[in-house]
């Protein structure tokens, strides 16, 4: 624990942003990293609260919270490091982007005021890479096995490491032009700095880690190709198929996926070629997200960079309250109403709205008609959606973006070329060592669950890599 009565003696001091004015003019990042002395102070909060159900209950990864935070607040930051590391691959990533699940589960979250979990997180691996401590890990010695990793999202990349840092060599196969997967194309600049992306890549390149992109496995290089030229083979490609709208008028021009609008400003802002007439644009434009997630909120505050001039979220579900409420009690994830840094930067939010179809000109959408909606239980206690009578509204629109979730993984290409296993979800179905339903395959991420944290992709990439070392190894022993 760190200090016995800190919990008392200090508040829950917040992460500081940059100012609205100040941030929708750039894409850089908008946190302002708390000084040691109040990052100390805010350690000194965790409890000695018995059992940690931050670490337990509420992280993915099972990092030892109690054990950093006691750590920094004795100033103790190299062992904090060397803690942190320990369970968790990418901490400056999910230091930044992790809904902190942990905190939710902090004994103090009991009266709303958890430990500052997140932000500590981040800014011990920041100490470690500016005073060094964060460097290659090569392996001693190689076991003269390969493994092949499609996709280099944060699955991908922490199998990846793993397997480099137990001796085998390792490919990562990725489609995009640079690595990084959903980090570093569907997470927007303002939320993670690519530079971080960058110089984690920098370290697994030192480890031995081989990188090739602007390969489509399953098209460019074949699934037989890949059992022939390597020991074992790791699919971690993430859930890739979105939800889509299925009403009149979707075939609209101006209608388009979120991360297809998030991919392409992330490569705007990295230079990347990105033809002028192929550009979405919210600038001077009335903009709908429909979706009210984490990636709907990410489309918000892109927009408002772009120079939108509304920004209308709208949710199928109701408003969530304020506070806890019953069915999702202390230590659980609560079901409450979150506003992202995007929503204070000017957004129009709306609850229980149906979109019933799209209207437009030509090619290109001009309206947007919906209802208001209700959810109520069955005689089974099932949530069934109702539609309000009277309650039928239309807005005048430019631009139609679709962030309502991801399915599974495309099923198309590779997943059909090894004749995979799926369960009743459209995921790959998988053995207790992350091996799917062909031998020497192994999945992990959101091939695995679906649509998930980054954390948890992390933590499945971790285990998928102990599971094809465990394979790899009992070949030697063959």
């Amino acid at each position: 624990m760190a200090k016995p009565n800190g919990f008392m003696e200090f508040s829950r001091r917040p992460v500081p942003h940059r100012p609205v004015e100040e941030r929708v003019g750039d894409y850089f990042e908008i946190e302002i990293p708390l000084p040691d002395d109040l990052l100390q102070q805010q350690a000194a909060r965790c409890m000695d609260c018995g059992i940690p159900f931050c670490h337990g209950a509420g992280c993915p990864l099972y990092n030892r919270i109690p054990e950093f935070n006691d750590l920094v607040y004795r100033g103790k930051w190299r062992q904090a490091c060397e803690n942190l590391h320990a369970t968790n691959n990418f901490p400056e990533i999910t230091g930044r982007i992790c809904p902190a699940p942990c905190e939710a589960a902090c004994t103090l979250n009991i009266d709303q005021e958890p430990v500052l979990i997140r932000h500590i997180e981040n800014q011990i691996a920041e100490r470690g890479w500016a005073e060094g401590w964060i460097r290659p890990l090569p392996a001693a010695q190689k076991t003269g096995r390969s493994v092949a990793i499609i996709g280099s999202g944060p699955a991908g990349l922490a199998c990846a490491q793993q397997l480099a840092r137990a001796g085998h060599a390792v490919t990562v196969f990725e489609k995009n032009e640079k690595i990084g997967g959903l980090l570093r194309y569907g997470i927007p600049d303002f939320k993670l700095d690519k530079r971080i992306l960058d110089r984690r890549l920098e370290q697994l390149l030192a480890e031995g880690v081989s990188f090739q992109t602007g390969v489509t496995v399953g098209e460019d290089i074949s699934a037989r190709y890949l059992r022939r030229r390597f020991d074992a083979v790791c699919l971690t490609m993430g859930a890739g198929q979105p939800r889509d709208l299925t009403v009149p008028g979707r075939g609209y021009e101006n209608i388009f996926f979120a991360m297809e609008y998030l991919a392409q400003q992330n490569k705007i802002n990295a230079g990347e070629a990105v033809p002028p007439e192929q550009r979405i644009s919210a600038r001077d434009k009335i903009v709908v997200v429909i979706g009210g997630g984490d990636t709907g909120s990410d489309c918000v505050g892109t927009a408002r960079r772009q120079g939108a001039r509304e920004i209308h979220q709208l949710e199928i579900l109701p408003q969530p309250p304020e506070t806890p409420p019953a069915d999702t009690p202390w230590p659980a994830w609560p079901r409450i109403l979150r506003s992202s840094s995007s929503h204070q930067e000017g957004c129009q939010r709306r609850w229980g709205v149906l979109t019933k179809r799209l209207g437009g000109v030509e090619v290109r959408v001009t309206e947007l008609h919906a209802v208001e909606v209700e959810w109520v239980q069955d005689d089974n206690r099932q949530w069934k959606m109702r539609e309000i009578e009277g309650t039928e509204f239309g807005m005048p629109v430019d631009l139609v973006l679709l962030a309502m979730g991801f399915l599974h993984v495309v099923h198309a290409g590779l997943i059909e070329a090894f004749s995979l296993k799926l369960d009743d979800r459209g995921n790959v179905r998988l053995d207790e060592n992350y091996m799917t339903s062909v031998d020497g395959v192994f999945a992990a991420g959101d091939t695995q669950t679906g649509a998930n944290l980054v954390v948890r992709a992390i933590y499945h990439g971790r285990q998928a890599a102990a599971g094809i070392d465990c394979y790899l190894r009992a070949i030697d022993r063959r």
